[in-house]
């Protein structure tokens, strides 16, 4: 068989559509004796069954050990140069009480941008002196409960929020440590690094600036500056941009040791993972080596001090260990021509397979043009694979899950399919888009599953509606943020 004229050229025609191709997969997911999807020891079949579809699955074994060994890729790498690091699990990725444990028992530090993930990290009894926040436009209220909890750092983003913790920890009558958020003109996604002079985007100030946005945080008696922190982009592979953003960066940090202390460098995150078979990510250990390589030839050359390294990953952590279940509802053959040569057009059958989800619980492909891959989980099929287009339920002719992968011919109404590789930013993006309650999250390990976040119901819905709430007798006048 070869491949649909309709499918992209990176995909190749599958030997076997029924394979579970390494790294996309939790590394505990297998296909048992009946050909059914089996991830940490429970069926997919079981779990749609006690949870219902649509539903995230977290492989607990695979989060968990990811974290160490990003940690211990890290940890190792920063020894070999002669200083240390701190791993922070950026929570925005994906976030539960029981996972910012997870992260917190394998030794990472939490990344935290807004209040709300800040009160989970806190509910989850994570150490605050372990904790970061970032975020552009942090409000005066969220500023304050991060000095008030003891927030180990939080990431200046501008001029004004300077000023902002340093009255807060002030007020607190303590020194809250800060680092300094520059934008190096280093985009990873070009794989040009260009710099250009005045960056048109919302995070951070110029490089250029960062000398004198330090002497104003050090004019401030309740300010500690650690350093300078810098954020490249996301989904990249290979070290090249990480390389070239820390040398841009040490070059500064150098000129800011002549007005004190600079003790560290946060290099953030980004690091890439398999979402198709076409995707080839850097190895963690090759990555963390070959941007303290990057780090400790540079320091070499401006004659200073490694400085002790800190990094941001989310993805690499926690994206692989998610899997999306779903149940086909419909599918629908639609005739599409494709111009040929001689100036005709040939029919070619792209195969519609609707879900009972979609964009409400994965944008990414709608908001990024982001590929996956999918197979159907429930069972095994000998059939020759069809190249389908996997569909939500949404009014939307975008909502799409999967672009274009190759299911066995015989997928139907009923079938169970699972997309890998949703453990990042799936939940975190989910909506309410069309009055769909987003999907239960479920850990699985050991055969065993439990809840981490319970679906929302219809209830959950309409008990945000102030005349449903009126009628029901219950007062609809609050904001609902008071704490």
């Amino acid at each position: 068989m070869t491949s649909s004229p309709l499918a992209p050229a990176w995909l190749g025609h599958p030997a076997d559509a029924n394979a579970l191709v390494a790294p996309i997969w939790p590394r505990t997911a297998v296909r048992d004796a009946g050909g059914a999807l089996a991830i940490g020891g429970v069926t997919a079949a079981e779990l749609a069954g006690r949870f219902g579809t649509p539903l995230y699955v977290v492989d607990e074994r695979e989060a968990r050990e990811r974290a160490v060994e990003v940690r211990d890729a890290f940890d190792a790498a920063a020894a070999r140069i002669g200083t240390t690091a701190t791993v922070y699990y950026a929570a925005k990725a994906f976030l539960s009480i029981e996972v910012a444990r997870w992260m917190a028992e394998a030794g990472l530090s939490i990344d935290v941008c807004s209040g709300g993930e800040l009160a989970v990290a806190l509910a989850a009894g994570v150490d605050p002196a372990r904790m970061g926040l970032h975020g552009n436009n942090k409000s005066v209220a969220e500023i304050e409960r991060a000095v008030a909890s003891g927030v180990g750092v939080i990431v200046i983003d501008s001029a004004l929020e300077i000023e902002r913790v340093a009255a807060a920890a002030a007020r607190h009558g303590v020194v809250q440590k800060v680092r300094l958020r520059v934008n190096s003109g280093v985009h990873a996604h070009t794989h040009d690094f260009l710099a250009t002079a005045h960056e048109d985007q919302k995070f951070g100030v110029r490089l250029d600036q960062a000398v004198e946005f330090a002497a104003a945080i050090r004019s401030h008696a309740s300010l500690e500056f650690l350093g300078l922190h810098c954020h490249i982009g996301s989904q990249i592979f290979g070290v090249d941009g990480f390389s070239e953003s820390a040398a841009r960066l040490l070059e500064v940090h150098a000129e800011l040791l002549e007005g004190g202390d600079v003790p560290g460098l946060n290099l953030g995150g980004g690091y890439g993972i398999a979402y198709t078979e076409a995707d080839d990510p850097e190895q963690i250990e090759l990555l963390a080596d070959g941007i303290a390589d990057a780090v400790a030839t540079e320091c070499e050359r401006l004659g200073i001090t490694v400085p002790a390294l800190a990094f941001e990953p989310g993805r690499t952590i926690i994206g692989t260990a998610g899997v999306t279940l779903y149940e086909v509802g419909t599918t629908k053959d639609v005739l599409v021509q494709v111009p040929g040569v001689d100036g005709g057009a040939t029919d070619h059958v792209r195969r519609y397979v609707s879900v009972d989800g979609g964009m409400s619980d994965n944008v990414r492909p709608a908001l990024y043009g982001a590929d996956y891959t999918v197979r159907i989980a429930g069972r095994s099929s000998s059939a020759d694979p069809a190249l389908v287009r996997v569909a939500g339920k949404h009014c939307e002719s975008g909502d799409i899950v999967v672009n274009a992968a190759y299911l066995p011919g015989d997928v139907a109404p009923g079938d169970l399919l699972a997309v890998p590789a949703t453990g990042a930013y799936c939940h975190s993006l989910a909506s309410n888009y069309n009055y769909l309650g987003r999907p239960a999250v479920v850990a699985v390990g050991g055969g065993e599953a439990r809840v981490l976040i319970r679906r929302e119901t219809e209830h959950d819905l309409l008990a945000r509606d102030a005349a449903f709430l009126q009628e029901a007798g219950t007062d609809a006048t609050t904001r609902g943020d008071e704490r």
